[in-house]
């Protein structure tokens, strides 16, 4: 299912002459940029190369070794499905820690909750806790001060994975690499997770940034961490380790461009301001009162619940192998708890693109009496129209196959109250979906970083938690049912075939699809994507024509 690859029909070869024939005509360029790109490097290493071993005199040790104890060979969780929860939890670990904090970040923003967090952690650091932080490059500004700032602490190093260049390579030389690196640079880090004191991890879908802490006002992504404990966290910090001594690794001194004293110290003074000035906003709020998960933390008192689990987390040696040849570790535990699946197969994946080997996967299942049911955004609720757009022509398939698809709806609240509205070419949903969770026989829930789409099985390093507990399964299946009950969501079905409909909008070699749900507590069916605009279906058929859908 997930190692197959899209193959383009003559039909579709003939569509995309257009675009080979722009790209004969960009070589010329190509070649100016070959000679101009520039080779790193190799990174400097890091004075810190092993996380920090288990502390038995720390706080959380001693708090967590007792319940350790009462369940030899299994690990502790607790479920963090809002973002408020998710925001304080990691504050709460920050603030707990007495030894070490290992932070990876696919991204991490520096908004209000970002400046936060990285305030949290210059306090930490000011405790003598030793920091090390690795965030992708991708989504990194090269000329923000504020990491640069954080960096220079003694007690903290930051470090970027597979950067695009150093601070000595010029604009046109990262374009350069960009064109004639491609394959290597289009690969990223998208793992995410936070260890405090090796006793304690945060492991989920969420980034760090204001929009997957329901502290964006205009966009609000839905999604799942597990806060962990026991065995399977020292997992976790082994994964780090791996990635922080990597040669994909470089320090971020290396890489930023130099940034003058007065900046920097101007900018320290703007974090401590920005934590003392902030609660007004929710989200100071939160950071400056102590969250309920702080005081369990010292009391003793954590409430997690206990199972055998394991870590499913890619390698950084991933980008050294080729796209063809690559092994996805989430992908591949994902597919055999799947191919031994009974009863029911439950995929939540925001950037859902299953390619003909994942069709024929899914539809094998259903074949033989599985339920499979796929919950992934709709066009109006996407952040990323391209990847809707690859999605989308395995509809029809999967359909007559007998696979149930939800589509997520862009849900607006204000003031408590629920409604929809259209939106621009350009806008983001008040709320997307981003959770990734794959619930097998309700027995068993993977979890993690990890898409069901080419990007996350053949490009991208991704991290999942394989958890074995019917209880965690039931709860996690009661939240799909609510998360595709016609409120939250519309059931995509094939449109019967009648002499009264209209014409399909669709391409005449898809069947025509309708969307059923609710509109204003009212039953609804739709026979175009419902709520996208315009320009994001003109964006989305553009996308249909492009060669693969490999890179989405």
């Amino acid at each position: 299912m997930l190692q197959s690859r899209f193959i383009p029909s003559p039909a579709l070869d003939t569509l995309h002459r257009p675009i080979l024939q722009r790209l004969i005509l960009l070589l010329p360029l190509a070649l100016i940029l070959v000679a101009c790109s520039s080779v790193r490097p190799p990174p400097e290493a890091s004075q810190w190369t092993s996380h920090t071993p288990a502390a038995t005199a720390g706080t959380l040790a001693s708090t967590l070794a007792p319940a350790i104890g009462a369940h030899p060979g299994q690990s502790g969780f607790q479920l963090l499905a809002t973002g408020a929860d998710a925001f304080t939890t990691r504050l709460a670990l920050v603030q707990a820690a007495q030894h070490s904090l290992d932070v990876q970040y696919y991204s991490a923003g520096e908004d209000v909750t970002g400046r936060l967090l990285l305030q949290a952690l210059l306090d930490a650091a000011n405790r003598g806790v030793r920091i090390r932080m690795l965030v992708d490059d991708i989504n990194r500004r090269h000329t923000d001060p504020a990491f640069a700032a954080v960096d220079q602490h003694p007690n903290i190093e930051i470090r970027v994975f597979n950067p695009f260049g150093t601070r000595d390579t010029t604009l046109i030389e990262r374009a350069g690499n960009l064109l004639t690196r491609f394959d290597q640079l289009n690969r990223r880090m998208h793992n995410k997770a936070l260890v405090a004191d090796n006793q304690l991890a945060i492991v989920g879908g969420r980034n760090l940034g204001d929009e997957y802490f329901d502290a964006n006002p205009e966009l609000s992504f839905r999604d799942f961490d597990l806060l962990c404990a026991g065995p399977i966290v020292d997992a976790v910090s082994r994964s780090f380790d791996h990635f922080w001594t990597s040669q994909q690794s470089y320090p971020l001194k290396q890489v930023q461009s130099k940034i003058d004293e007065a900046t920097l110290d101007a900018t320290r003074d703007a974090l401590a301001r920005h934590w003392r000035d902030t609660d007004h906003t929710p989200a100071g709020h939160l950071a400056l009162h102590p969250s309920l998960l702080a005081e369990r933390l010292r009391s003793g008192k954590l409430a997690l619940f206990w199972a055998p689990a394991e870590l499913a987390a890619d390698g950084p040696d991933k980008l050294d192998t080729p796209a063809a040849e690559t092994q996805s570790a989430p992908g591949h535990t994902l597919r055999q708890l799947a191919a031994n699946a009974q009863r029911e197969v439950l995929i939540i994946s925001p950037y859902f693109v299953p390619l003909d080997g994942g069709v024929r996967f899914l539809s094998t299942l259903a074949q033989r009496g599985v339920k499979v049911r796929v919950l992934t955004n709709s066009l109006a609720a996407t952040d990323v129209v391209a990847v809707h757009a690859g999605y989308a022509r395995y509809r029809p398939a999967l359909l007559e196959a007998g696979v149930a698809l939800y589509e997520f709806k862009p849900i607006r609240t204000n003031n408590g109250v629920r409604s929809l509205r259209r939106l621009s070419f350009g806008s983001t949903s008040r709320a997307s979906l981003h959770g990734k969770v794959y619930v097998i026989d309700r027995r068993d829930v993977v979890l993690g970083s990890f898409n069901l789409d080419p990007r996350s099985v053949r490009l991208n390093t991704e991290l999942a938690i394989v958890i074995h507990s019917p209880d965690f399964a039931e709860r996690m299946a009661r939240i799909f049912d609510r998360a595709t009950s016609p409120r939250a969501s519309f059931r995509v079905e094939l449109a019967p075939a009648t002499p009264t409909m209209p014409p399909p909008i669709t391409p005449p070699t898809l069947p025509a699809l309708r969307w059923v749900g609710e509109e204003n507590g009212q039953p609804r069916t739709f026979d175009v994507e419902p709520y996208a605009s315009f320009w994001r279906n003109a964006v989305a058929g553009a996308v249909t024509l492009l060669p693969s859908d490999d890179l989405l």
